[in-house]
């Protein structure tokens, strides 16, 4: 069940056009400017930047706010990253691996956040996912996911012995996906067929190129090619293909017969939560890596139209504790 946080002050900002996104605040009034960097808008991303900006707002404390865009482009999070430091952002946020790699490497002295960081010390950015360091700058919130769990459902609700997955070779949240999807494969004695995207426009044909060869398909939270989920979503339909993706914040309207994931709503709230915390004078470092455990912070979405036509049958242990299911057409959150 979405926790949706209501909003109760207004952000004071003014915003001007800079390539890649909308707006610096430019009044030096004493409030706290934060330098927010996204590697690219799609459900899940836009949902963590809402969250945090909704929980901010009720917080009362002054804030503007330099919204940025990297358009999946990892020379344009660089310049992002110096864009800020050359603003004097007090406090900077990458949104995706990429753009907090960037700000990491430029910010030394002031806070760096990260969120929908899969494997923040896999990715440079933390010593330990589990231990804090009073001595960094960084802290953030992961969006790692129970990738064996995902895989196990999927395999035991469609019977597949062979799992697709499309994934991007040059984000390193899509190869610490892929990894763990193959090693979840190999463990569960099913064999993994991946095929890797540079960016995503070929997410449709790199789809295409594999789906005879598999019987069902598995999306990781992976950037580039949840931004053309709609994509995988046309071949799987046409091919008669099973598919989860582990991202449930953008299959509405979609044929997706399973999604399991964050609500990434959620993982924003809890990025402004650490935000609040060091404008109140906590140090970045103790607050270390959140990683969401509460159940209410997952969503198990069916599509029992889908399952049908494809010949499925959806367990009702599994129906009893999903969160959205579509049965005719209608969409009904529980």
């Amino acid at each position: 069940m979405k926790k949706l946080i209501a909003m109760t002050a207004i952000l004071i900002a003014s915003f001007s056009l800079i390539a890649g996104g909308a707006g610096e605040a430019t009044a030096d009034d004493g409030s706290t400017l934060i330098g927010v960097s996204k590697l690219l808008s799609h459900a899940a991303l836009d949902a963590v930047e809402q969250g945090m900006q909704d929980y901010l707002a009720t917080t009362g404390l002054p804030i503007r706010y330099d919204f940025q865009n990297a358009n999946g482009d990892i020379s344009t999070s660089a310049s992002i990253a110096q864009q800020f430091d050359s603003e004097n952002c007090d406090i900077v946020v990458g949104i995706g691996t990429a753009t907090a790699q960037a700000l990491a490497n430029v910010f030394t002295d002031r806070p760096v956040l990260f969120a929908a960081v899969t494997d923040p010390a896999d990715a440079g950015l933390v010593a330990d996912n589990y231990t804090a360091d009073p001595e960094s700058n960084v802290c953030g919130v992961s969006d790692m996911n129970p990738v064996e769990a995902q895989i196990s459902l999927l395999a035991e609700i469609t019977g597949a012995r062979t799992i697709g997955n499309v994934y991007s070779s040059g984000e390193q949240n899509g190869v610490v996906l892929m990894e763990q999807a193959q090693a979840a494969c190999d463990k569960l004695g099913l064999e993994f067929v991946p095929v890797a995207i540079a960016n995503s426009s070929e997410v449709r044909m790199a789809t295409q190129s594999i789906i005879d060869r598999v019987d069902a398909v598995y999306i990781a939270t992976d950037n580039n090619v949840i931004s053309a989920i709609a994509s995988v979503d046309d071949v799987c339909s046409a091919a008669g293909k099973p598919m989860l993706v582990a991202d449930p914040s953008g299959i509405d309207g979609l044929n997706c017969m399973i999604a399991w994931g964050f609500n990434y709503y959620s993982i924003g709230t809890a990025l402004g939560e650490q935000i609040e915390a060091i404008i109140n004078g906590s140090e970045p470092g103790p607050l270390g890596t959140v990683i969401l455990s509460d159940p209410g912070d997952f969503e198990l979405w069916f599509n029992l139209d889908t399952a049908e036509e494809l010949g499925f049958t959806i367990p009702q242990e599994y129906l009893d504790t999903a969160q959205v299911i579509i049965k005719d057409g209608v969409k009904t959150e529980r």
